[in-house]
């Protein structure tokens, strides 16, 4: 099969690594920018383009903290949550982990009790009028240190909306070691929160080993170098913890040098529960979508195996096991579908 697209589009899906601010689409961006003409970010959709053009990590990461600076009031959360959800309706995603990061909203003045209501508003609305079943990672920003992540566990945990289900941690790993943050991880672990922060996307294999060890990880953001571990490889895919795998995006920080040399494959082989994900997809030029079709491609796919990965998510969600056998039902009878209907 040359062009997974038109099998893709249609298959329902799940995503677990995707951003909430790094989700917004170039014309919700534009129109938060004019809604803030103070930022540097353009207002014109097609100029983003340019400006989501990254040159190493770091100059990710202070282009999507400018994003993030656009999100300022209760109504540009529920705008940008609710949008989000209509983009992965776009897609078929039926059920996606949204990482959010509420820090960085309220520590920029939105009322925290307001922020809740905010996603929680656009959650339920997004089940109800698109079909889309959103759940929540709050993230600590790691760059920000350990009053971030105190802050973070306070709001989720005093204030824990419906909807969440994980605690995370993301922004840079180099000079934020996973350790520190080991604390607030078990706070959150006795709450009944899952763990699945960041680890192996610009650092070695050890950062991974940390977030194990120390964060008790269930699933792994990225995980790119775990490749250079076989005993990690192997640790991995005993434990049957899922790697999130964001193969476009990691190009674009340059923790991959371009897609070819992505190690996918080698995840795969090693027998590692690996998930496809599009992580902040229009700073990257991307969907959900197009991530199945380059790792359909990278890893030689027919229908059937990408539907497997696509049950990989399935099983590596948070859903409950109703929700877990519904989809993956669903993804199962759309592929049995797909392969019975005559094409030219």
């Amino acid at each position: 099969m040359n062009d997974p697209h038109p099998f893709v589009a249609g298959l329902p899906k799940a995503e677990l690594h995707v951003h909430h601010v790094g989700s917004a689409s170039p014309r919700i961006v534009a129109e938060l920018a004019a809604r803030h003409p103070d930022s540097k970010v353009p207002t014109d959709p097609e100029a983003l383009a340019d400006y989501f053009t990254f040159t190493d990590f770091g100059h990710f990461i202070d282009v999507y903290l400018s994003v993030v600076d656009l999100v300022r009031t209760p109504e540009d959360v529920r705008l940008l949550t609710f949008e989000i959800a209509r983009d992965m309706a776009r897609q078929n995603i039926r059920y996606a982990e949204l990482t959010v990061t509420p820090y960085s909203s309220t520590r920029r003045g939105i009322p925290e009790v307001a922020f809740m209501e905010a996603i929680e508003d656009a959650r339920l609305a997004a089940g109800a009028e698109l079909g889309v079943a959103l759940r929540w990672c709050f993230d600590i920003p790691g760059e920000a240190g350990l009053e971030a992540a105190e802050e973070t566990t306070r709001l989720a945990l005093d204030l824990r909306p419906e909807g969440l289900v994980s605690f995370g941690l993301g922004g840079p790993e180099i000079g934020v070691e996973r350790p520190q943050f080991k604390p607030y991880f078990d706070r959150a672990l006795a709450a009944g929160l899952h763990s699945v922060p960041h680890a192996g996307e610009t650092t070695g294999p050890q950062t991974v080993w940390d977030a194990l060890t120390d964060l008790r990880a269930e699933r792994i953001g990225h995980g790119t170098s775990s490749v250079q571990d076989p005993r990690l490889l192997a640790h991995l895919a005993e434990h049957r913890i899922a790697l999130e795998v964001c193969p476009t995006s990691n190009v674009a920080t340059r923790a991959v040098p371009h897609i070819d040399a992505h190690p996918l494959r080698q995840m795969v082989d090693a027998g590692v529960l690996v998930t496809i994900n599009s992580d902040d997809p229009p700073m990257f030029g991307t969907d959900l979508n197009s991530e199945y079709a380059v790792a359909a491609r990278l890893l030689g796919l027919d229908e059937r195996g990408i539907a497997a990965l696509a049950k990989n998510a399935v099983e590596a969600s948070f859903l409950d096991e109703a929700g877990k056998r519904k989809l993956a039902d669903e993804i199962d009878t759309y592929t049995d579908r797909w392969l019975e209907t005559p094409r030219p």
